[in-house]
């Protein structure tokens, strides 16, 4: 339920904000009209959205044994790719997001309607779509889905109502500050699922260890229990793990969250550092 409520709290809040400042900047700038096509593209985006998940879900239950865990392996794979690409392009643009989205305003403006519903559909699809992957490979490393799936909506439902706060102003935070944070916890999400994804690809014969077994702690600890599963969605931890799983997690965690956490200098500091 944790792992599922911060995707979603993270996720959906990016979507809130950047909503957010384009109905803002719209009003700003007296372009009013400009509102109905931007909430036909998030209306389309949010749509899109969950018509992906459907259809993940519809496909993974219409497979095989092999062939499903073959399909959830690649999946946690590319999803893994995307957040830990969405991480780092925040942590990168987050300063600038408001400025970047009020230019993409201005330049849908001159091509008329249908490029302001577009530039809407793109900002939020995108959140959106790996919003989704992300939840549905999440949602294969544990056994139960009703955790998982109160966390989902809690996490969408705390997102919409910081969104509208912020929207109206009456709610004010640090966002650099909540985005770097919950980036953190998005990493440590990413390798549980990255593992999980490595123990399916395994199974397929695709990636060699299956037999080279890490731990097997099955018979003191219920891989169906509670406690497993809000480990196994957390963290990525597993009753049994293979030797190729811990040290891809490990491997992971370390290169990854080293390089988030690392500081990010300006150009400006860059030159004074070096006596231009």
């Amino acid at each position: 339920m944790l792992s599922t409520f911060i995707i979603a709290l993270r996720e959906g809040l990016e979507a809130a904000l950047i909503i957010g400042i384009l109905l803002a900047y719209v009003v700003k700038t007296n372009r009013s009209h400009l509102r109905t096509p931007l909430w036909i593209g998030v209306f389309v985006a949010i749509v899109l959205s969950l018509g992906l998940g459907a259809i993940l879900s519809f496909t993974s239950s219409e497979l095989k044994p092999g062939a499903e865990e073959a399909f959830a392996g690649t999946l946690s794979v590319v999803a893994v790719a995307l957040v830990t690409w969405m991480v780092f392009w925040m942590k990168r643009t987050a300063r600038n997001l408001k400025r970047e989205l009020e230019r993409k305003v201005d330049s849908a403006v001159t091509m008329g309607s249908l490029a302001m519903a577009i530039t809407a559909f793109v900002a939020v699809g995108r959140e959106g779509i790996e919003t989704s992957l992300f939840i549905y490979t999440n949602f294969t490393t544990v056994k139960s889905s009703f955790g998982p799936s109160v966390g989902l909506v809690l996490g969408l439902a705390a997102a919409i109502g910081l969104g509208y706060l912020m929207y109206r102003q009456t709610v004010h935070f640090n966002l650099t500050q909540f985005f770097k944070i919950t980036g953190i916890a998005l990493i440590v999400v990413a390798a549980g699922v990255l593992a999980h994804g490595i123990g399916d690809l395994q199974e397929t014969g695709w990636l060699p260890g299956l037999d080279s077994v890490a731990w097997n702690i099955d018979s003191w600890l219920n891989p169906d229990s509670f406690i497993a599963s809000i480990l196994s969605g957390s963290i990525g931890f597993s009753t049994t793990s293979t030797w190729l799983q811990v040290g891809v997690w490990f491997l992971y965690l370390l290169t990854v969250m080293s390089t988030y956490l690392a500081p990010t200098f300006s150009k400006a500091t860059s030159k004074n550092s070096s006596g231009e």
